[in-house]
């Protein structure tokens, strides 16, 4: 555990005073919603965006949250300044809340239960200049991706399995079509396209993705929302994983399983970060200093 302060309820609390109860159907079921916001040089990184990917996830279960967007900024910048995070993540959490244990929705609703931490984190910058390797794994997880609910132990099983491996991540393929990491989002690039699966149930929408995508018009690099399968990988380019806490980092190398549980190494490209790869990587690093500099960065 890092850090001496909790968000509960929309309130700072010492962290050793937070509390879950037994019954919380966050803890019970997975039944909740969760988000982790970057911060550069002590400001929120693309912080509305988060807020309201969240909103959109409560929805999605059916979770009443008043003013989500509004309370979750404010919780955050309270965990932030109380933490004096420079560099850092924020994570914040609304489960259902507490009642009588029954797979269906409890009745009368619960009260939603509103946490979060905050903890310094530097950016990944050895992994993003040197590329990193990926596992390749089925996709286990669930059917609804796009809901960035609590329910994460098919990533957490793939996470492990990847490190044993000593892979930075697991790229996870579902009936012949990969999909995305288990946690973060994919791109390849072939031909000088770029390329990354449709943003529906199967993946999550990542705020990065979405951002990379942004940046890829800006620098007219031609970019199309299109699942392409594991050939289409080991094929292509260039490819690189993205996330919150990832950033943009190159993938130069996939390890696939063969039929004898042996290990089969996969240069991508040329086994080096690519020049598509690298033009993203400045223009995001333009927005992370833009950020530290400014107000925070919130479109």
């Amino acid at each position: 555990m890092t850090g001496h302060w909790a968000l509960y309820q929309d309130t700072l609390v010492p962290r050793q005073d937070a509390k879950t109860d037994i019954e919380d159907r966050g803890y019970q079921f997975g039944d909740g919603v969760y988000e982790v916001i970057r911060v550069y040089g002590g400001k929120l990184f693309l912080a509305e965006a988060h807020a309201k990917r969240m909103e959109r996830s409560l929805r999605e279960l059916r979770i009443s949250f008043p003013n989500c967007v509004e309370r979750v900024l404010k919780g955050a910048t309270l965990l932030i300044e109380a933490e004096g995070i420079d560099d850092g993540i924020v994570y914040l959490q609304i489960s259902r809340g507490a009642a009588s244990r029954v797979h269906q929705f409890p009745t009368p609703d619960p009260i939603p239960v509103f946490s979060g931490t905050a903890s310094p984190l530097p950016r990944p910058v050895q992994l993003m200049e040197q590329g990193c390797e990926a596992l390749l794994l089925p996709d286990i997880r669930w059917l609804r991706n796009d809901i960035k609910s609590l329910n994460l132990l098919g990533a957490v099983l793939s996470k492990q399995q990847a490190k044993e491996a000593h892979c930075h991540e697991a790229i996870l393929e579902r009936n012949g079509i990969l999909t995305e990491g288990s946690s973060s989002n994919l791109f390849i690039v072939s031909l000088g396209e770029l390329l990354t699966h449709p943003a529906n149930n199967l993946i999550l929408n990542g705020i990065t993705r979405q951002e990379i995508l942004r940046l890829a018009s800006e620098e007219a690099i031609p970019w199309k929302e299109k699942s392409f399968t594991v050939d289409e990988l080991l094929a292509a380019d260039e490819a690189f994983i993205c996330g919150t806490t990832t950033e943009i980092m190159p993938l130069i190398q996939i390890i696939s399983i063969n039929e004898q549980n042996k290990h089969e190494r996969h240069k991508i490209g040329s086994g080096l970060p690519g020049g598509v790869t690298r033009t993203l990587q400045q223009a995001f690093t333009r927005l992370v200093e833009a950020c530290a500099a400014g107000s925070g960065n919130k479109p």
